[in-house]
């Protein structure tokens, strides 16, 4: 009988090999300038929450622990242990951030933005949400 070479669950494996391939997306966001969410920036630049993947740390209305990607495509994916991932999208313009899940559209501020820490209140229709995001743990790889 052959032993299973795997010991971690497929999925398991799976979903972190996605998350670590969505962190090692883009390292722009942290060239300088890359952070920069400042009016008079170039199109070009990104913001710095941008093609990393963010952990739910604290909230009003989100799961603590669930994570949340931005991706350069204009992509949200959000997912946590327990469920397959749900993807949204997201548009920044203007200094102006919206997140659209299930075709709703939600007006979010940014209230704070650092390497350690993104702080978001997003402006639902039932009332406001706030999410303090920070960098998602990444588990070790198996030896």
């Amino acid at each position: 009988m052959k032993r299973n070479a795997f010991p971690i669950p497929w999925r398991q494996l799976a979903g972190m090999a996605v998350l670590l391939l969505v962190a090692a997306c883009s390292n722009e966001a942290d060239k300088p300038g890359g952070g920069s969410l400042s009016g008079g920036s170039p199109a070009s630049v990104k913001p710095g929450f941008v093609n990393k993947v963010w952990e739910v740390s604290v909230s009003t209305g989100v799961t603590p622990g669930m994570l949340y990607t931005f991706l350069s495509d204009g992509t949200l994916v959000m997912t946590s242990p327990n469920s397959k991932p749900a993807f949204g999208a997201w548009t920044y313009k203007n200094g102006k951030l919206t997140m659209i899940e299930d075709s709703q559209q939600y007006p979010t501020d940014i209230l704070n933005l650092t390497h350690d820490e993104l702080r978001l209140k997003s402006n639902n229709p039932g009332g406001s949400v706030e999410i303090l995001l920070v960098p998602a743990r990444v588990a070790p790889l198996p030896p």
